[in-house]
């Protein structure tokens, strides 16, 4: 318990919940950073940490991270995330999203859960089966709010590249505008493929080399590896995979006015703010830029089923970032740093 106290990322957490279940071979961890505005909502993430003291500190910069996208979002709803611990064949049953589902029953309503890396709707139905602390579902009425969550956090990442663009080289149209996109997973592509309507140039980078190659083929985007995509001359650098990206060595090493993109946690360290903003690199906030789907199935959960309402207030999202923006400019700060004090003030910290 002591190693959890002094844990760096540990920031007055409300709960922080070790699961184990022997039968089904689940092993997880829940975490609430804050339920000061509502429950704790935020997404479980299946994933295999070849150290598992790494699964602590996702969970804890995760959960943190959505008490400030949801605060920011307007949402009445605090912050939590889950992580389900992977093995390394990456095997998931039914049985361990069942003891997954059980285990947030157990929390009594404290942390409401949705999809993140390595889940999808279809995990959700399992492990609704056990709770009702569940978002993210199946919708049958597609005027309903719902269902997979990544459309509508590429949908907000989108405008908030647009509104980058427009801040920081003053340009109106995305047309001939070069976007690096790191992932181009669910969100990832969702993006690509909004700013390949507009006329951007695409560069690409992912993981998964054919899902790569299959998306270059259809919006006429250059392919590169993962190794070069932080290093590609462009206007926009966008991360969509996963988060502690930006360190002194990668932002040393870019070579774009601007960072905006879905992934969390981007900045490996605090002071990685003032490196940016010190390279004079327009920043979006991550849990700024990608509150789309929060903003989903937070809706969802609470009742508010119309994907109108979702829509109306994902395109609040540019005017957010532009607040921060010229806070950042008339205050000499990183805009980074200036998102989490408005956060934290919303969230009584």
């Amino acid at each position: 318990m002591q190693s959890l106290w002094s844990h760096p990322d540990y920031d007055a957490h409300e709960t922080v919940h070790f699961a184990n279940d022997i039968g089904s071979g689940l092993s997880a961890i829940i975490a609430v950073h804050s339920t000061h505005l509502g429950p704790g909502t935020g997404g479980t993430r299946f994933w295999h940490y070849a150290d598992r003291a790494d699964a602590l500190t996702d969970v804890l910069r995760l959960s943190r991270g959505m008490s400030y996208k949801n605060a920011m979002a307007g949402l009445p709803l605090g912050g939590g995330k889950g992580v389900i611990l992977a093995g390394e064949a990456r095997l998931k049953t039914a049985d361990m999203l069942a003891a997954y589902g059980r285990t947030i029953d157990s929390l009594g309503g404290r942390y409401v859960t949705a999809e993140d890396v390595g889940i999808n709707t279809e995990d959700m139905v399992a492990v609704a089966k056990e709770t009702r602390y569940v978002s993210g579902l199946p919708q049958t009425d597609a005027s309903e709010a719902g269902g997979d969550p990544g459309p509508f956090t590429a949908r907000g990442i989108y405008l908030g590249v647009c509104a980058a663009v427009r801040h920081k080289m003053g340009r109106d149209s995305m047309d001939g505008v070069h976007v690096a996109i790191q992932g181009v997973g669910s969100v990832g592509g969702g993006l690509a493929r909004l700013l390949a309507k507009d006329g951007a140039s695409l560069t690409i980078a992912d993981m998964d080399r054919d899902k790569a190659a299959a998306l270059a083929a259809e919006t006429g985007a250059r392919q590169v590896g993962l190794d070069e995509i932080m290093r590609v001359e462009a206007d926009v650098f966008s991360p969509n995979a996963l988060g502690a990206i930006l360190d002194e060595v990668s932002i040393a090493n870019l070579n774009v006015p601007i960072v905006a993109g879905g992934a969390n946690n981007q900045l490996a360290r605090p002071d990685d703010a003032q490196r940016l903003f010190d390279r004079g690199v327009l920043y979006a906030p991550d849990y700024v830029i990608n509150a789309g789907g929060v903003i989903n199935i937070g809706l969802e959960y609470l009742g508010e089923s119309s994907a109108d309402e979702v829509n109306a207030r994902i395109d609040n999202i540019p005017a957010r970032l532009e607040e921060i923006w010229q806070r950042s400019e008339v205050e000499g700060v990183p805009s980074a740093n200036v998102a989490d004090k408005m956060a934290r003030e919303l969230i009584g910290r």
